[in-house]
């Protein structure tokens, strides 16, 4: 799942980046609130992650112009104020959880998980044939049998599985999987295809992770 942290602190950004991307988020950064909004609006975002003292424009100003623009975005606030008030304002500009600095990443990345399932993101287990993808627990099974997954492998099985048998290409697994600054070689995906065929297929004898020449990757559960 693909996440936007707007935070002005680089290094609490960096910080908060690093310890999502360890759970498995794809995270973008930037740090002002126009900055925020241009983010918002050209890409597509599992949730916000959005500071309050912002340069530019402050956090309620940016909640409220994405919730008028008609933005339904998952946003949690992050502020280092502490005060019922502080709270209210947030919520009322459209928000949809507050959480305090300073705070603990098992509390962060629960109340992160706990906000996208609230807001209806598609964490709901997949099934492709005898394969089943769990993007809320992160996890993966053939059948009875679990397969352990590094985070990225998991991303990239989990972008293929939620269009299941639509052919997607490197390019948007490139968006979906690694941040919006990566400028390395495409190949990267081909690498970690290659490494989910030998754990999903290759063991139990399937082929369902097709790659379809010129185009991309399907994931399939018709030739299992």
């Amino acid at each position: 799942m693909r996440i936007l942290v707007v935070e002005d602190e680089r290094r609490l950004a960096t910080a908060v980046k690093w310890g999502l991307e360890s759970h498995g988020f794809v995270v973008d950064v930037v740090h002002n609130g126009p900055d925020a909004l241009w983010a918002a609006e050209e890409n597509e975002y599992a949730a916000i992650l959005l500071d309050i003292m912002l340069p530019g424009l402050n956090g309620y100003k940016v909640c409220a112009a994405l919730r008028q623009s008609g933005d339904t975005t998952p946003i949690m606030m992050l502020t280092a104020k502490d005060g019922e008030y502080d709270e209210a304002e947030g919520l009322d500009t459209g928000a949809d959880d507050y959480l305090t600095k300073p705070f603990s990443y098992v509390v962060l990345v629960a109340r992160l998980r706990a906000l996208l399932r609230r807001g209806g993101a598609p964490v709901a287990p997949v099934e492709i044939g005898d394969l089943v993808v769990d993007p809320a627990a992160r996890t993966c099974r053939r059948g009875d049998q679990a397969i352990d997954l590094t985070a990225r492998e998991f991303a990239v099985l989990e972008c293929l599985a939620r269009r299941p048998d639509v052919v997607v290409t490197k390019r948007e697994i490139l968006e979906q999987v690694w941040d919006a600054n990566y400028d390395g070689e495409v190949n990267v995906v081909e690498v970690h295809v290659s490494a989910l065929r030998r754990k999903i297929d290759q063991p139990f004898g399937r082929q369902s992770l097709q790659t379809v020449r010129g185009m991309g990757y399907r994931l399939t559960g018709r030739h299992v």
